[in-house]
């Protein structure tokens, strides 16, 4: 099936039958973990390594937790402090000598990622701690470097724009090629598991979790671009992880903070949420994280899928044949936390067919239990090995056992090079989507004054400010008036005032379906009689809140990269490229498109 012909709405996804995916029938299943017998050394070493640990050494390999600092043997008394608190121990070194841990994944705001030199010394030092240990067994260590929306290791690290604006590409390679680049540059700095890409199929316009970290809502182009990043991730040495098993994508509830429930009938889900994931199983996907989200039509029980034995056993092992490492999405959601308590939830995701336990709120309690269980037989130390091997045999084909370090004099020559950059520049460039002009207010003309204005991260108000640097670089002459995530009124009197002494402003939202004062901002703007140009930087959904907006362009993502392609669009240098992934519904006439599937304009 030709890109130009995915299905356009649920309704038709299901008309069309599109589980089938005949343009993924020859899919190889290169680098699947079962696909082949494993050679004779991976055996031996697993074998022997797995034979020589302690039960509490299996137990630790099992877990993967932040951890604060910007070195391993961090000192600094506000990671100690942290630390303390939910570890019990002062940094990543004694961390892993008290809880043998399998794992670390590295946050921005624990003080990992401050940059790539730092990130590859992080590593490092935990990998020389690791390997000192009796087990002597390296580390995963893992991100959500998913680009666009979710990014940890910002620049110098080569940015993209995200999945959706990939999708509105169109292109399969630039998905695989925004991986592959992504993959090298982790790779250089020490991160051999990404926790991406996502596979979730988003067709609800209310996801409030998903959204542009989907590829859309064709279950075909999803499967495709995620099969194609798969590859390019493992093949830069970073293990790919598929992610939100079954499917995230139509839920109107965060299961950060809430406990969602998908309604899809059994149908629907072979339909709309699987098939990304069969496909990239079948291409060999190294890993697979768990959901926090109730499936009734796959386990009545009201269990979320983490602690699913139905959902993890009984689908994804037996019925899909995946027997690569299953992980769970962060144990300190509040998803998964609602119906057990801390000290159950590690245990029965094990017992549901979990092998690593990511980021249980106290370490000390989730840790103690699982020994606990395996002590008095409500889980076999057999069980334990069989999570074990996986995730020995995981490192070991991803060259950790190898090849644990880094050395940083490669990291100049990799992280954000010139020809990353350009190459990011150039993909991105292909997305952004114009889906209206209707009074021809594109491009903007060299002459008369413009006003960015609109939405911005209040704590780094960068987005507003990288776009007037793109149009100022562009030759235009730009005013800046950020109005910050949430508008005052105060503000939007501001932005309005400096509109009528602009010849075209252009206005930014992000995710304004659920703020009021976006929505007031916009919808003031243009009832100034100015000439407003909208801009969603985020979901593409905005405009069903102002759907008169005469010009109405999106991005999918606020960074750097897609400001600089949107300066372009603007102002003619770049032709507008992008095609919806998704359908916008007319918020005035349910059951109809304000904007279709595939709708995308050329100036």
């Amino acid at each position: 099936m030709p890109l130009s012909r995915y299905p356009t709405s649920r309704r038709s996804l299901l008309a069309a039958g599109v589980a089938a995916i005949p343009a993924l029938s020859m899919l190889s299943a290169r680098g699947a973990l079962a696909a082949v017998p494993p050679p004779p050394a991976e055996t031996g070493w697993v074998e022997s390594t797995l034979n020589r640990m302690t039960l509490e050494e299996k137990v630790g390999q099992l877990f993967t937790t932040r951890v604060y600092g910007e070195t391993a043997d961090t000192t600094d008394p506000d990671a100690v402090r942290s630390n303390q608190s939910f570890l019990g121990v002062d940094n990543a070194a004694q961390a892993i000598a008290c809880y043998h841990l399998g794992g670390f994944v590295y946050f921005a705001y624990a003080g990992n990622t401050r940059a790539p030199e730092q990130v590859a010394g992080l590593s490092n030092g935990i990998q020389r701690v690791a390997l000192d240990q009796p087990s002597g067994v390296p580390l995963l260590l893992s991100i959500d470097q998913e680009q666009g929306a979710v990014v940890r290791l910002g620049p110098p690290a080569t940015q993209f724009p995200g999945n959706m604006a990939l999708a509105a590409g169109r292109s399969v390679a630039d998905a695989g090629t925004a991986a592959g680049i992504t993959g090298q540059e982790l790779r250089s700095v020490g991160v051999n598991q990404n926790l991406a890409p996502v596979a979730d199929v988003n067709v609800n316009p209310a996801n409030p979790v998903i959204g542009v970290r989907s590829f859309g809502e064709s279950p075909e182009m999803a499967a495709e671009m995620v099969v194609a990043q798969v590859r390019a991730y493992q093949d830069a040495g970073v293990a790919a992880t598929l992610k939100h098993f079954p499917g995230h994508g139509d839920t109107s509830v965060d299961s950060h903070s809430g406990l969602p429930v998908i309604s899809h009938s059994r149908a629907e889900l072979d339909q709309i949420d699987l098939p990304p994931f069969r496909a990239a199983i079948a291409a060999g996907a190294d890993s697979v994280m768990t959901a926090h989200i109730v499936v009734p039509a796959l386990d009545p029980s009201g269990d979320p899928a983490t602690l699913s034995y139905p959902i993890l056993t009984g689908l994804l092992r037996k019925e899909l044949g995946y027997d690569g490492v299953v992980v769970t999405d962060s144990l300190g959601m509040a998803g998964v936390r609602q119906k057990y308590g801390d000290e159950r939830v590690p245990v029965l995701a094990l017992k549901a067919g979990v092998d690593v336990l990511v980021n249980p709120p106290v370490m000390r309690i989730a840790y103690d239990a699982v020994l606990a269980a395996v002590r008095n037989g409500e889980l076999t130390e057999r069980r334990i090995d069989e999570s074990v091997t996986r995730i020995l045999r995981l490192k070991w084909r991803r060259g950790i056992v190898s090849s644990p370090f880094v050395n940083t004099a490669d990291i100049a020559g990799t992280v954000g090079t010139p020809d990353h950059l350009a190459v990011a520049q150039r993909i991105t460039d292909r997305t952004t989507t114009l889906l209206r002009d209707k009074p021809g207010a594109l491009p903007l003309g060299p002459t008369g004054r413009v006003l960015v204005t609109g939405w911005d991260d209040p704590a780094t108000p960068i987005t507003t400010a990288a776009l007037g640097r793109a149009l100022t670089d562009r030759g235009l002459t730009v005013d800046v008036l950020s109005t910050g995530a949430k508008p005052s009124r105060a503000r939007i009197d501001a932005a309005v005032a400096a509109a009528l002494s602009h010849d075209t402003t252009v206005v930014l939202t992000n995710r304004a379906s659920s703020d009021s004062g976006q929505q007031q901002l916009v919808q003031a703007l243009l009832a100034s009689g100015a000439r407003v140009v909208t801009v969603a930087v985020r979901d593409p959904y905005d405009v069903m809140r102002f759907p008169e907006a005469p010009t109405y362009l999106t991005t999918y993502a606020f960074n750097e990269v897609a400001m600089r392609s949107l300066a372009g669009v603007l102002t003619g240098a770049i032709k507008p490229a992008g095609r919806l992934p998704v359908t916008i519904p007319d918020p005035a006439n349910p059951g109809t498109a304000l904007f279709p599937f595939g709708a995308g304009l050329t100036i």
